[in-house]
């Protein structure tokens, strides 16, 4: 399976993925997992990362590195989720200088990663969602080995939930 396309009827639903992508999330190895969101501005890029971030465990508030450009949450496993939104960069090279080559992130959750090409590291999962009528559209391709084990567990995990998933 290297593709889940799903129909996110609405915020819950979109919730609702972002648990079950916590839940079906591979066992941290050597290397953090990288996730690109893409999608039009209020498609639930931040939406999807604040619920993976808070069925991770991450308590307290979760915003949305809009201005900051990166938001750090440490993870109850250990290590660090980082989620970042580059929109508002200018150039990839920006990137040099938010300090992100520490090996404390296990997750990255990179909106806008278009943005960073050239200076991210390459995706295990990629999420495209788009605003389709009430609700949203999903599609999330596996992009490497890891991202291909995230979506076999995702895929059984929400066989028969809310959302019908495709391969």
């Amino acid at each position: 399976m290297h593709t889940i396309e799903l129909q996110l009827s609405d915020a819950e639903a979109t919730d609702a993925l972002g648990a079950a992508l916590a839940r079906a999330r591979p066992a941290r190895e050597a290397e953090a997992l990288h996730v690109h969101l893409h999608g039009d501005l209020g498609a639930g890029k931040s939406t999807l990362a604040r619920a993976l971030l808070r069925a991770l465990g991450v308590e307290g508030a979760i915003r949305s590195p809009t201005y900051t450009l990166v938001e750090r949450y440490p993870l109850a496993e250990g290590g660090e989720a980082w989620h970042l939104d580059l929109y508002r960069i200018g150039d990839a090279g920006e990137l040099e200088f938010l300090g992100l080559d520490g090996g404390e992130a296990v997750l990255w959750l990179i909106e806008w990663p278009e943005r960073g090409r050239g200076w991210l590291p390459a995706p295990d999962l990629r999420v495209e969602l788009a605003v389709e009528g009430e609700g949203r559209a999903a599609e999330l391709h596996a992009v490497s080995a890891a991202g291909q084990a995230w979506l076999a567990a995702l895929g059984a995990a929400t066989a028969g939930y809310a959302f019908a998933a495709d391969s």
